[in-house]
């Protein structure tokens, strides 16, 4: 079933037993007599990812500034993009789930598919090492990098809080309204105030991914546009 998957992804070299336990969901493990899962991996291909990203930041952009190839390499290394790159590799018709996860939908959840992409690049590096890996990456996430650091970006916070403030002595707030999954595989929930009334909800696996794709919708719904509040 694998050979396929490596076809398709261009990593036919990369051992089958590996990829195996890549893709293999800790829902499964626990469902098949503790077979081996996918979450040491998921650690060290995190990892291989925010290395790849930020050598080719340093070496593309020599002239930003430390805090914005930050802030960048964050906005490339992150859930949205990860999930986009596992549609790309159809990531979620290969994942080895347990059956209470297959039948809420696990195969679609955004969460899942981030943390298996990072699984099967700890896979290809540990099989081919890290020349190979980052070419692999590069392929998927040049483009985005590109994007994102030639001016498709914002902190988003900081871009509302700038333009709230010019139009009102008020600021907007931030809460978590939600915390959900193991320690390990944490969601949160965050919500953004002005006011104290609520504007928009953002969802991330961090405290602050979930803050600022709240200030995101808020600046996408143009609330503050061309308005005094």
């Amino acid at each position: 079933m694998l050979e396929r998957f490596k076809e398709l992804n261009q990593i036919e070299g990369v051992d089958t037993g590996l990829l195996t336990k890549a893709l293999t969901h800790p829902s499964f493990s626990q469902e098949n007599n503790g077979a081996e899962n996918n979450q040491r991996l998921e650690f060290l291909g995190d990892a291989i990812l925010n290395l790849v990203v930020a050598e080719y930041l340093y070496k593309n952009y020599p002239n930003k500034p430390e805090g914005d190839l930050t802030r960048i390499r964050a906005k490339v290394v992150c859930e949205k993009a990860l999930v986009e790159v596992a549609t790309a590799m159809k990531v979620g018709e290969y994942i080895f789930l347990g059956r209470g996860e297959e039948l809420s939908g696990g195969r679609k959840r955004n969460s899942i598919l981030a943390d298996t992409v990072e699984a099967v690049v700890g896979a290809i590096y540990l099989d081919q090492g890290l020349g190979f890996t980052r070419n692999f990456i590069l392929r998927h996430l040049t483009p985005r990098i590109q994007e994102v650091a030639e001016g498709n970006f914002y902190d988003y916070k900081s871009r509302l809080q700038e333009l709230v403030q010019s139009r009102s002595r008020d600021n907007v707030t931030y809460a978590i309204l939600e915390e959900s999954g193991p320690a390990h595989d944490k969601t949160f929930v965050a919500g953004v105030f002005f006011q104290h009334k609520l504007l928009a909800r953002g969802v991330g696996k961090s405290k602050k991914e979930a803050e600022q794709n709240a200030a995101e919708k808020v600046l996408k719904k143009n609330m503050f546009k061309d308005k005094p509040v």
